[in-house]
């Protein structure tokens, strides 16, 4: 979520230590941001310093995006989210 707009809908489907591996199923808000998230995507490779993750992954932190338990409990606003077309890739 994204205030009180859904970005989209994530489905776990299983685990790569130390990330959850889901499928991504767009919502009404994930156009806006959807070039955020493409931009992460396309940081493949070395990235020694990190500098180049950091440059793509501060502007989706600042997007303030909380996680929205479907089937209730605390929402989390405290994670990482990778998205790399209809898959995702979840830390938290």
């Amino acid at each position: 979520m994204r205030g009180n707009e859904l970005v989209g809908t994530l489905a776990v489907y299983g685990v790569d230590m130390p990330a959850y591996l889901c499928d991504f199923f767009p919502g009404a808000g994930w156009e806006p941001v959807r070039p955020l998230f493409e931009a992460d995507a396309e940081v493949t490779g070395p990235d020694p310093d990190g500098s180049r993750t950091a440059a793509v992954l501060k502007p989706i932190v600042g997007l303030g995006l909380v996680l929205v338990p479907v089937a209730g409990g605390k929402p989390i606003d405290r994670f990482i989210l990778r998205i790399y077309g209809d898959k995702a890739r979840l830390r938290y």
